[in-house]
């Protein structure tokens, strides 16, 4: 039985989403848990894996549960039975304690073909900073950067809107061994909310290693008046790292959403998807 997760998490305090062993991580964290529940070993398959200290309130990943831990799961379902897929994430969020930073918001039974990584059409991210126009929220200080001085908040965002497309993003990459570098960049904007924090809105097909928190730090750069707003496309376009910019801390950014199609497109998603990519991360 296949099962659908989506999970949130605060990632100031996990070495990010991979299991590793020694180091707590929030697959980790989460496969420990339904394990308790079920009575085995588990793997989840997420659809982004997010660095260290990077957070989210969308990641979807997928497990699944053979015959016998399914039982499990069908057998233990109290005086008020429901949905025994549905009561996953119940049962999980009990087992994870009460104030958890890491959570399964719902379960549920995968469509048929769905793959939480390759079935995905889209990520989207969202990066908090807050310049001197804002100020400092201690409330928020696991969520948002900071940076001294003013940034020019329209700058960045035209900046940002020149990298749109289907590009190599090999300049804005951790570069991974045999991994493709080439994305569809659906939208990338910045603008202000309502207390003057910067916020960007970056969603792709798919993120190569740091490229979110590279992309981020080029417009940074835009900001200062360190580079120009036309200048993110020669640096894209030269295909190699630079140190015109840097890569922005993780703190700032969140995956918020994950896109599917529709239930009968994602099998042939799926298939388009391992056919050209080994890998997303952000």
């Amino acid at each position: 039985m296949r099962i659908r997760l989506d999970i949130a998490y605060d990632g100031t305090h996990f070495r990010g989403w991979a299991k590793q062993p020694t180091l707590r991580t929030v697959q980790g964290t989460l496969e420990a848990a339904l394990a308790r529940i079920v009575g085995s070993d588990v793997q989840f398959v997420v659809a982004g894996r997010t660095d260290a200290g990077v957070h989210a309130v969308g990641q979807v990943a997928h497990v699944d549960l053979d015959e016998a831990q399914w039982s499990r799961i069908e057998s233990r379902q109290g005086r008020a039975p429901q949905d025994p897929a549905a009561s996953i994430a119940r049962r999980m969020r009990g087992v994870l304690g009460a104030y958890p930073d890491a959570t399964v918001t719902r379960s549920s039974i995968a469509p048929d073909g769905f793959d939480a990584r390759f079935s995905a059409v889209w990520r989207r991210y969202r990066y908090r900073l807050a310049d001197s126009t804002a100020g400092y929220d201690p409330l928020r200080r696991h969520d948002t950067t900071a940076h001294r001085g003013v940034l020019d908040d329209q700058a960045m965002d035209a900046a940002a809107r020149t990298l749109i497309g289907l590009h190599d993003f090999a300049a804005y990459c951790k570069p991974r061994e045999e991994a493709t570098t080439i994305r569809t960049l659906l939208d990338y904007r910045w603008s202000r909310d309502s207390e003057g924090v910067l916020v960007a809105e970056v969603k792709a097909d798919a993120f190569c290693h740091s490229m979110v928190r590279a992309l981020v730090g080029a417009c940074v750069a835009v900001g200062e008046g360190r580079l120009d707003v036309d200048d993110l496309v020669v640096l894209r376009d030269a295909l190699t790292r630079t140190s015109e910019f840097k890569v922005l801390a993780a703190r700032g950014l969140t995956l918020t959403e994950v896109g599917y199609p529709a239930d009968e497109l994602l099998s042939t998603r799926a298939e388009q998807t391992r056919a050209r990519r080994d890998g997303t991360s952000a």
